[in-house]
């Protein structure tokens, strides 16, 4: 391998070298452009602040109303409703009514290991 001449080109290949192991086996690996498409959803839908602050407030009750998320999140009622709407479309959260009262919680326990998971990571030293 060359030497490198600035820190620039450490992410670059020095040589062209094909591993025909590794490409086979990685691109056997990869998703398709389905699941591809919606896992990229997840994660631009998680990637809004206020949606991960109701993610997070939900990961700690069984459930919650409307009323009392807009309140501990200090929004109104109507924004929340709005943000659990597009969590509820990429299947994060389910709701339940009881009489005039929404119920909202997330939807499965993967949704709680999502949240576990990229707060290890990000906190990790």
């Amino acid at each position: 391998m060359g030497k490198i001449k600035n820190k620039n080109e450490i992410d670059v290949c020095q040589t062209i070298e094909v591993h025909n192991e590794i490409i086979k086996k990685v691109r056997d690996k990869i998703p398709e452009e389905r699941i591809l498409n919606k896992l990229t959803e997840l994660f631009k839908v998680i990637g809004d602040r206020t949606r991960m602050k109701i993610l997070y407030t939900l990961s700690q009750v069984d459930e919650m109303c409307v009323c009392d998320l807009s309140y501990v999140l200090e929004k109104t009622p109507s924004a929340i409703s709005h943000q659990l709407r597009v969590l509820r479309q990429t299947d994060l959260v389910k709701f339940r009514k009881d009489g005039k009262v929404v119920y909202y919680s997330l939807n499965d326990e993967h949704v709680k290991e999502l949240l576990k998971v990229g707060y290890i990571h990000i906190t990790e030293e």
